[in-house]
């Protein structure tokens, strides 16, 4: 038991089975850098509180600082039979400088430890992400600008619906981002608590001095409660659901660029870089990676589900069940950078196909809510309005004609209302600069967007 942080009770060694089982080396160790930066704060407040020789603190810190620039440089070598991290960076700081390493875990628990570094983790992830989101909305920016004179078919019940600038979806998607980095921020207060001193579950009756470890740790907050503080995984939680939320609008930009890139479609031409081929089918291109970006939204739901179902019949305070909230986390938070990195890179090689838009806007139908507002401009209510035109609409399906080819005579059968100017309404350019209501699809409107929205 001696490479342990505990077992002095005990008269036997631990099942291999159980050391097995229990160890969580193999992914807490990405807590590394982490938990030397919370043991240095905290040899630092031991020294300065005089609970350990000031003298022994330093050497603590020189040694930790010793392990952190390994770490930092990737020569810190892992030993894969630790119990986890926290005891593998101990062990490697009792040998570098002997006994007076054991005074560092002084006033601490590995319930509170492993609660600040998981926490530091996650305010730098989050820091990260941002970034990362804001790097997005950057690259969908410029291929928003480029494509500034580019109108497509806008869907709904992925039915041609009204002409939209393309530039005014890719905002829409633009506007969710930036509420995923708001959720994130916000997301962030919760996280930004600083844990240690709660120690095991009551604190301590050492004369610690926590607000000295939070501000050395850039903590705004300390915890109050330290039963609280040691057995909760709500930011965890939290967190894990963002990076959901983030999961699914990544998805859905994923779906609609695959919709666009299918021969049916051939709206868009994602480049070859971001595509892979069939083994059997020589011709083909396959989206690959957004495909995955999709299929990887799920895992994050069920991330989602794992942390919760995890933490939802613990009693207080800790329970070694909480260790498993590891996996989830650094799941979510890898998949979620490496879609954004992906996506961020494939826009700026994108290409629209303005032949093939321009052939999907054949359809006049998606004009008809034109003609529509038409008529209740002329003084005709929006009910009656509605009625006369889903009749033209069927009466030039009946017919197999183009709402172009019904003369004036047979509008005016529907309603004397109209005159020769409706013709003028069957236009992409047109349809799209009448939307001039704010955050409406007209060119002056999506001009507002693009320099007001947060890139």
């Amino acid at each position: 038991m001696k490479n342990k942080l505990w077992g002095g009770r005990f008269s036997k060694k631990t099942n291999p089975l159980v050391e097995e089982f229990t160890k969580s080396i193999q992914f807490d160790k990405k807590l590394a850098e982490y938990d030397c930066i919370g043991s240095i704060a905290h040899a630092k407040m031991l020294g300065k509180c005089n609970i350990i020789p000031k003298k022994d603190a330093g050497k603590i810190v020189s040694g930790l600082n010793s392990i952190l620039n390994k770490i930092k440089k990737g020569s810190f070598k892992i030993n894969n039979s630790a119990e986890d991290i926290h005891t593998m960076i101990q062990n490697t700081l009792d040998k570098k400088i002997g006994r007076k390493a054991q005074m560092l875990h002084t006033a601490r628990s590995r319930n509170d430890q492993v609660a600040l570094d998981t926490r530091m983790y996650c305010k730098d992830k989050i820091d990260s992400i941002i970034e990362l989101l804001k790097t997005l909305k950057k690259s969908m920016k410029g291929f928003s600008v480029k494509n500034m004179d580019v109108v497509i078919p806008g869907f709904t019940h992925l039915q041609n619906a009204q002409p939209v600038l393309l530039s005014h979806q890719m905002l829409a998607y633009c506007e969710m981002l930036a509420r995923d980095a708001d959720r994130l921020m916000d997301c962030k207060k919760r996280v930004d608590v600083m844990p240690l001193g709660s120690c095991a579950i009551s604190g301590t009756s050492l004369p610690v001095d926590r607000n000295f470890t939070a501000k050395e740790l850039g903590f705004s907050k300390i915890s109050t409660n330290s039963m609280d503080a040691v057995s909760d995984r709500d930011f965890v939680i939290e967190l894990i659901f963002c990076l959901a939320v983030v999961g699914m609008h990544l998805s859905r930009l994923s779906e609609d660029l695959i919709i666009w890139n299918s021969q049916v479609f051939g709206i868009a031409d994602i480049g070859d870089e971001f595509c892979t081929g069939s083994s059997m089918m020589p011709q083909k291109k396959n989206p690959d990676a957004l495909e995955l970006i999709r299929g990887k939204c799920g895992t994050l739901y069920g991330s989602l589900a794992e942390i919760m179902t995890i933490m939802k019949g613990l009693p207080l305070t800790y329970n070694r069940d909480m260790q498993l909230d590891k996996e989830p986390l650094f799941k979510s938070i890898e998949t979620v950078k490496s879609s954004i990195e992906i996506l961020a890179a494939l826009f700026k090689s994108l290409k629209i196909n303005k032949e093939k838009v321009l052939e999907l806007l054949q359809d006049e139908s998606i004009y008809a809510a034109d003609i529509m507002e038409y008529l209740v401009k002329k003084g005709v209510t929006l009910k009656e309005s509605h009625d006369i035109v889903g009749k033209i609409v069927a009466y030039g399906l009946d017919r197999k004609l183009k709402l172009s080819e019904i003369s004036l005579k047979e509008f005016r059968i529907f309603s004397p209302k109209f005159n020769r100017d409706v013709y003028g309404l069957l236009n992409p350019e047109k349809s799209v600069s009448l939307k001039n209501s704010f955050g409406g699809t007209s060119p002056k409107q999506v001009r507002k967007q693009l320099k007001n929205a947060r890139f």
